[in-house]
């Protein structure tokens, strides 16, 4: 039994991990670069739209419950230790909660608050949008990352298992 849970948080792993791994990548594959060719003041106006609307999408329990997940692999590796595998369980905990989790809490959302703060016709708003783009977008190149790595850490785990 014990072995079928670490399956099933396997699988959910991979494939939650692979999903915002992709939601990640249309973000800065296309979408913030589409945004920097329209005024400033108007991309600001779609993140800040966007980061609206995530907050009661079906986004956050995946982001939560994957990271929840995450949290789980890594209890797993530790009461495992010494098992197959049990290392690269670690790894694939500790990667996504370290590099998708904390990187969303500590950078991407307190640059997204700071954005919902700036007063709508900012006089400033080219130079206030071409910095968070900037940074925004570098913090989310970790994020697709390290849930690109946990995924296939977590594909790697399934086919050994």
């Amino acid at each position: 039994m014990a072995t079928s849970i670490v399956t099933a948080l396997l699988w959910t792993a991979a494939l939650s991990s692979g999903l915002i791994a992709g939601v990640y990548f249309a973000f800065s594959g296309f979408i913030m670069q589409a945004f920097d060719k329209i005024d400033a003041a108007q991309s600001i106006a779609a993140m800040n739209s966007i980061n609206d609307a995530i907050l009661r999408s079906s986004f956050m329990p995946l982001f939560f419950g994957s990271s929840i997940i995450s949290v789980l692999l890594i209890i797993i590796a530790f009461a495992r230790w010494g098992d197959a595998g049990a290392e690269l369980t670690l790894m694939a905990g500790a990667v996504y909660f370290v590099g998708m989790f904390c990187c969303t809490v500590l950078f991407n959302v307190p640059l997204n608050n700071s954005l919902a703060r700036l007063a709508p016709n900012n006089d400033n708003a080219h130079h206030v949008w071409s910095r968070y783009r900037k940074t925004w977008t570098n913090w989310n190149h970790l994020r697709i990352v390290s849930s690109l790595v946990t995924c296939v850490l977590c594909i790697w785990l399934l086919i050994d298992h």
